[in-house]
């Protein structure tokens, strides 16, 4: 089992595409490389185009006798400086880092100061309006409980259902990273107003059994039109029931996301 963080900015996304390059695709080289073996790399979730990972888990078989302790290393020999291997353990014949998922939980970064440092236009989504958080994080909790959360998903039906439990919700600001910090970008521009110039980033955190095609970057979609106050917080359970995704919002960009970590039981994923 392979835990990995990356920048998707470059890829297709994790799936092997035929037009383009993709994080499976290269794992997967890595894994003949070091192994000599052709293998299938299975993972918890395939993140698009430009999504990124801090805590993506894949899973692939091998009879190699290279020490598991030596993998890690191994692998990162042959995969570029923006795919990283960050643990590799054996685990159970059984295990499975799709099918063996209980939780998965993502995070959505949006900038809405007024200056976004040029460094993170890959990593977040900058938003062009300031957004109440305060209206934002209230629609937020209209998410919590299991749903049919079809009102969110792109291209229906992507999965035999569309019923998922969302656990854990969160919205908060927060200051810079510290690397792009200067005193000059928290100086709001004159006619404008914003609720906390001192924090622009707001980062939304979802946990739920399982995410539909696109659906947490339509959540924030959504988010974002009722930051703006042209939705209602209220606006947010409404679209839920109404089970239709013209109710909801836009497709937010996806270079906002990152998988952030996968949860599995722990007869399965524990080490041997």
């Amino acid at each position: 089992m392979l835990t990995i963080a990356y920048d998707g900015t470059n890829y297709k996304g994790w799936q092997v595409q035929p037009n383009g390059l993709s994080v499976q695709s290269c794992v997967e080289v890595a894994v003949e490389r070091l192994t000599g073996e052709r293998q299938r790399v299975y993972c918890a979730g395939r993140t698009d185009a430009g999504v990124h990972a801090l805590g993506q888990v894949a899973n692939f078989p091998t009879n190699s006798s290279i020490p598991t302790a030596n993998v890690r290393r191994g692998l990162q020999t042959f995969l570029p400086n923006d795919i990283v291997i960050v643990t590799a353990q054996e685990v159970s014949k059984s295990f499975h880092a799709t099918y063996s998922a209980v939780h998965k939980r993502y995070r959505y970064v949006i900038h809405d100061g007024d200056v976004c440092p040029p460094f993170l236009k890959n990593f977040v989504h900058r938003s062009l309006g300031q957004l109440d958080v305060g209206r934002m994080a209230k629609a937020a909790e209209y998410l919590l409980g299991t749903h049919d959360f079809r009102c969110f998903e792109s291209k229906f039906p992507n999965k035999s259902t569309s019923v998922r439990t969302i656990m854990d919700v969160s919205l908060q600001r927060l200051s810079c990273w510290l690397p792009w910090t200067t005193p000059h970008l928290w100086v709001p521009i004159p006619g404008r107003q914003h609720e906390n110039p001192e924090q622009p980033f707001i980062v939304f955190e979802v946990m739920a059994d399982g995410f539909l095609y696109n659906m947490v970057r339509a959540i924030v979609g959504t988010l974002m039109e009722i930051g703006r106050g042209k939705q209602t917080p209220e606006s947010m359970a409404n679209a839920i029931r109404s089970m239709d995704r013209s109710k909801a919002g836009m497709t937010a960009m996806p270079n906002g996301l990152y998988l952030v970590s996968v949860d599995y039981p722990e007869n399965l994923s524990g080490r041997l």
